[in-house]
């Protein structure tokens, strides 16, 4: 049963999320015409109203707003600056309530309520100008509506009683426009509120992917990817490398110009690094000055000659740190992870081949 009504939803509103809402919207809307044109029959059917001229507008209420669920259902609305229609709507809807209103006789005091819910349909969607536009349209449409049946007829619609009605609506209307503005402004904090959450949780998630200071992923997702890769390995017969990359002496920078002038040396590196490295190798900052390189596809000599490109580009890098350059070279141990090694070992392994370069004299790259 539920399957069967969901599928017919589906066929009636469709399944575009926002068409759909607009759908359903207009269906809303389709419906209050209904219960207005149920109401003018009751007063047709007590004496109140002619006949003839409530199936008439009965008729083109009703087809109107079919009409407007038939664009938005067509997606034809799409191409329109209000692809809601809610403007056109409500207009609409206020017209045929006016009209009714010059039919009602003395049951016209039903429509003031069928108005006002016309005009809260729009509080939510429209701006607080088209809101006032929209009241001041209901204003004249009954306001003349009152002034003409006065004329025309006023033993039913007696002028001192449609002046008094047109000063309820006109106390009214304002008071929707005041509200229009308190929820326009109401939604802009909501609407704010979400996008600055929205970007703190961006900000979170890209906290716990990149180091803060380099930019380049962490530690923890460095090992996550890792696993991806290895994997992957062991599906397709493939292999990739790891290297781990040391800046030399670098507490002698930190120690010599401070911390600041170590962190820029970090972020200079990282960048300078992303430039020369392939698109698919991914560099991490594994701790401190140490950093974690892993080349995906690859086997161990020309993962060796891409580090060695590395350390090229790192030793001729000159960081400018409050007028001061430094320079800086690093050492690195590269290895390839072997079929049934886990990638633990595969980085110790790498881990002793940086120690080798390090005991060979620094600004060197050993292979493990």
């Amino acid at each position: 049963m539920s399957t069967r009504w969901a599928s017919l939803t589906d066929w009636l509103l469709g399944t575009e999320p926002q068409q759909r809402v607009r759908a359903a919207r207009c269906g809303l809307a389709c419906a209050l015409m209904l219960y207005s044109i149920a109401s003018m029959g009751y007063f047709v059917w007590v004496g109140m109203a002619p006949a003839w001229p409530v199936a008439a507008l009965a008729l083109v209420g009703l087809g109107g707003m079919v009409a407007c669920f038939a664009v938005i259902r067509s997606g034809a609305n799409l191409r329109l600056a209000d692809p809601s229609l809610t403007g056109v709507q409500m207009s609409f809807a206020l017209i045929v309530g006016a009209v009714a209103y010059t039919l009602a006789g003395r049951g016209r005091g039903a429509v003031f309520p069928i108005m006002m819910v016309v005009l809260m349909f729009g509080l939510y969607s429209l701006k607080p100008r088209e809101v006032r536009l929209m009241s001041l349209l209901a204003l004249l449409l009954f306001g003349g509506a009152m002034a003409l049946m006065a004329w025309i007829s006023p033993a039913i619609y007696r002028p001192e009683v449609e002046f008094a009605h047109f000063l309820v609506i006109a106390i009214m209307l304002p008071a929707v426009s005041m509200l229009a503005g308190q929820l326009s402004r109401l939604r802009d904090r909501l609407r704010r509120q979400k996008a600055e959450l929205q970007e703190a949780l961006a900000r979170i998630q890209d906290l716990a992917l990149r180091d803060e200071l380099t930019g380049l992923a962490n530690r923890r997702h460095m090992q996550g990817l890792i696993d991806l890769e290895r994997e992957r390995c062991v599906r397709t017969g493939g292999s990739f490398c790891l290297a781990v990359i040391d800046i030399d002496r670098f507490k002698r920078i930190n120690d010599t110009h401070g911390h600041p002038a170590g962190d820029a040396v970090l972020r200079d590196f990282a960048r300078e690094a992303l430039s020369c490295l392939r698109g698919g190798d991914v560099l991490a900052r594994w701790g401190g000055e140490e950093f974690l390189l892993m080349l995906p596809d690859t086997r161990l000599t020309l993962a060796r000659l891409g580090v060695e490109r590395l350390r090229t580009r790192a030793a001729a890098l000159t960081v400018l740190h409050e007028g001061t350059p430094l320079g800086f070279t690093l050492s690195a141990g590269v290895v390839e992870h072997l079929a049934g090694e886990s990638v633990v070992d595969s980085i110790a392994r790498a881990d002793r081949a940086l120690y080798q370069a390090k005991q060979q004299g620094r600004n060197k790259v050993v292979s493990g």
